[in-house]
């Protein structure tokens, strides 16, 4: 068994000697242009030349939950691309989206800015039934979201393009309910996978759907958000502010306005790292029960991006 590493912005050694020692019996190298031929590869926004000198793959691993990148390359129709189920992300996501729902509803940020001017305020508390969660996205991810935010006693609501049921959550799908799952919704959470039908889905239209008083978190894509629209709906009030994490350009460039803007929290893109080795044994399990002719969780559905 041959595999190939391509990963733009990762350091290729260390998967290298982990895939290494979870198959021994397998040839496994970086790749470069003009190499062997190779049964699977594991990659992150390879280039298209990896695909076209590769025409023998049995499957595609990517080292990540989102498949975007991908999906803007000339794919074989019947290579299976395979995306990685969880390995420790959703724990990381919950995480971070309970940290920026509870700074903002506790109004942590304000207490930032008082810091900074040594000014000692007092806030009074805020109901907690006036702040609902929207979860835009419900897979994998999505799903321990809603559920983590809930454990906190939010209201919670969910939309997703297919019916679901989570316990604690209202749920919304399909095109027909989402405007009913924004005007429901107070703080919303973008977890939606990037398709062409999600492309600037978060604009002046549907943002201005939120509860007055909105907020929003993007963890998902930058190019989900008209970076203008929100600005402008944060300047005139409709919503109070924002978390992002992801954006149009990474690293975000230094004259963008979200880096000066009061009420936009800005990180770089850190709300769910890929975790190596938890990443590594799930993909070593799946090749293993492809050589063994077994289906696998996790094959991209190419029609619909994710």
């Amino acid at each position: 068994m041959r595999i190939v590493f391509s990963c733009t912005g990762t350091k290729a050694e260390p998967w290298l000697r982990s895939l290494r020692a979870a198959l021994p019996q397998a040839e496994i190298e970086e790749w470069a242009p003009g190499a062997a031929q190779a049964d699977y590869a594991v990659v992150w926004a390879p280039p298209q030349t990896l695909l076209d000198e590769q025409p023998k793959l049995k499957g595609l691993f990517n080292i990540g939950a989102g498949v975007d990148a991908l999906m803007r390359l000339r794919l074989p129709a019947d290579l299976p691309v395979v995306r990685l189920d969880d390995a420790g992300m959703s724990v990381q996501m919950a995480e971070y989206v309970c940290h920026a729902v509870i700074r903002h509803y506790r109004e942590l940020d304000v207490c930032e800015m008082d810091e900074a001017r040594q000014r000692w305020s007092y806030h009074p508390p805020r109901l907690r039934s006036d702040f609902s969660v929207g979860i835009m996205g419900l897979g994998v991810l999505g799903e321990r979201v809603a559920k983590a935010v809930a454990a906190f006693e939010f209201p919670v609501n969910g939309w997703s393009r297919s019916a679901k049921n989570i316990d604690g959550v209202r749920c919304f799908h399909g095109q027909e309910q989402f405007h009913d799952f924004l005007a429901a919704t107070r703080i919303l959470v973008c977890l939606v996978p990037l398709t062409p039908d999600t492309i600037g889905v978060l604009n002046r239209d549907s943002l201005g759907r939120l509860k007055p008083g909105g907020y929003v978190i993007n963890v998902a894509r930058g190019a989900h958000v008209v970076d203008e629209d929100l600005i402008a709906l944060v300047d005139g009030g409709h919503l109070a502010g924002a978390t992002l994490d992801v954006f149009h350009t990474e690293p975000l460039p230094t004259d963008h306005p979200y880096w000066k803007h009061p009420r936009i929290t800005v990180t770089p893109h850190t709300s769910a790292r890929t975790e190596r080795e938890l990443s590594i044994g799930q993909i070593v399990q799946k090749i293993q029960a492809l050589e063994r002719g077994e289906k696998i969780a996790g094959v991209v559905d190419l029609g619909k991006g994710y």
